[in-house]
């Protein structure tokens, strides 16, 4: 159930995220209701996680695949491509998850 609560926080902080942006510096009322929420959940499902994974990993998977979809539904709703430095970084991010998914023994699998 843990990596329920880990996955749904990553959403939320990917949904919070791209709220800030459209939010104008907080100027628009309901992106930034949407970032004031989605970060609370986040935060909230993130610290139920951390009662049974270890907090170096759980926020690596959290921070690191926030980034990856960030950056990604950045793509789609703002039009802000990556270029490749930022590409190869995300996919470095993104196998630095798996990794530690795959064959750390801090990890309950």
């Amino acid at each position: 159930m843990v990596y329920v609560y880990l996955s749904i926080a990553i959403a939320a902080e990917v949904v919070a995220t791209n709220a800030l942006k459209a939010s104008n510096g907080f100027t628009t009322l309901w992106p930034s209701m949407i970032s004031l929420v989605g970060y609370a959940m986040a935060l909230y499902l993130l610290s139920l996680s951390l009662r049974d994974i270890p907090i170096g990993v759980a926020y690596a998977i959290w921070a690191g695949m926030g980034i990856f979809l960030v950056a990604i539904v950045a793509v789609v709703l703002f039009r802000q491509i990556p270029d490749l430095p930022a590409i190869v970084g995300m996919v470095l991010i993104v196998s630095g998850v798996i990794t530690i998914q795959l064959f750390s023994r801090t990890v309950s699998h």
